[in-house]
């Protein structure tokens, strides 16, 4: 046997229990040795009686029901009836009103035992988390809010460029954004084999009132007809101003017999809707061409044409009225 092996096996048990104390009172740790039957305490340092309000010596022989609340005990006596259980302890933590602070703990449990393996002391080391809880708790409450801040920035800039492409009048999307709505829409339904529609729309010539009231009717019934367009459409469809009169919605994912029962609610809703200017109300109405891709069409360009083709032929019947454009039919 070795000389370092032999200074172990004589090593003196309380000079080890003195150099664990003393270790552990520097490191300002909390300590307690509680009898594992009445769970009171046998021995407990200056660190964790301060904690609890107390003194060593006035812990000693006394259980945690007389330095803690009722509500508060009970855990504790819980997480040690656990530890004296298991054979290789347990790591729990507490939350502890002291003083009339909250204050966290993280606590190390082992029973010592005897040859036969029954219980003979509790043991216990206390860390004290409060400060590196609140810590956390500070920095998880900065980086919620620097998330909320960056979603703020992140929505702003989203409007102020979504505002960018809308037309001030009637607050629909300009002609610009409607050309790269509908190439991307084309191009999805190629792929994945899916119909769209597309309506042209042309607001009809205005009643003479109206016209005699100058630019500030025609801009009032621009206004009401940018709100019902945008009012009739989802967030995946399109409803664009592309010239002073003339205006075109992209339907996403719908046919054509749909988009015409659509549309002419729509234009029911503009023949019917009423606008104020001077306490006179202010009439219009729409002609629409409605078009579907694939079945009216089978490119981009084709598609435009039919539905322009069918407000052609809508303005041809006396305006206020939706036409829909010829179905192709492939000879085999």
């Amino acid at each position: 046997m070795t000389d370092a092996a032999s200074s172990m096996t004589t090593l003196d048990a309380e000079a080890l229990a003195r150099a664990l104390r003393e270790l552990l009172d520097r490191l300002d740790l909390g300590y307690a040795v509680k009898d594992p039957a009445s769970l009171k305490y046998l021995e407990v340092n200056g660190r964790l009686a301060g904690w609890l309000g107390s003194t060593p010596e006035a812990m000693t022989g006394t259980a945690d029901a007389q330095w803690l609340e009722a509500s508060q005990w009970p855990a504790l006596r819980t997480a040690e009836n656990a530890a004296l259980a298991m054979s290789k302890g347990a790591l729990t933590e507490h939350k502890l009103e002291l003083g009339g602070a909250r204050r966290e703990f993280g606590v190390a449990r082992v029973a010592l035992r005897d040859a036969e393996g029954a219980p003979t002391a509790l043991v216990s080391v206390w860390t004290e988390r409060s400060a590196q809880r609140q810590a956390e708790s500070k920095l998880q409450l900065a980086l919620a809010q620097l998330e909320q801040q960056q979603q703020a920035a992140e929505a702003l800039r989203r409007e102020t460029q979504d505002q960018s492409l809308r037309d001030n009048v009637t607050g629909l999307y300009q002609k610009v954004h409607f050309e790269d709505q509908l190439r991307r829409e084309v191009d999805l339904s190629s792929r994945e084999h899916r119909e769209f529609s597309l309506v042209s729309i042309e607001l009809d010539a205005l009643s003479a009132e109206a016209q005699a009231m100058g630019p500030a009717a025609r801009t009032r019934i621009l206004e009401a007809l940018g709100r019902l367009l945008r009012g009739n459409t989802r967030a995946m469809d399109a409803s664009c101003r592309l010239d002073d009169s003339h205006f075109a919605v992209l339907l996403s994912g719908v046919g054509l017999a749909t988009a015409h029962s659509r549309m002419e609610g729509l234009r029911r809703q503009c023949a019917t809707q009423i606008v104020v200017l001077e306490g006179r109300n202010l009439g219009f109405t729409v002609s629409m061409g409605v078009a579907s891709f694939p079945h009216t069409a089978h490119t981009q360009e084709a598609l435009l044409q039919a539905a322009e083709t069918a407000l052609t032929e809508a303005r041809k019947r006396g305006g206020n009225h939706v036409t829909l454009a010829s179905i192709r039919f492939e000879l085999e």
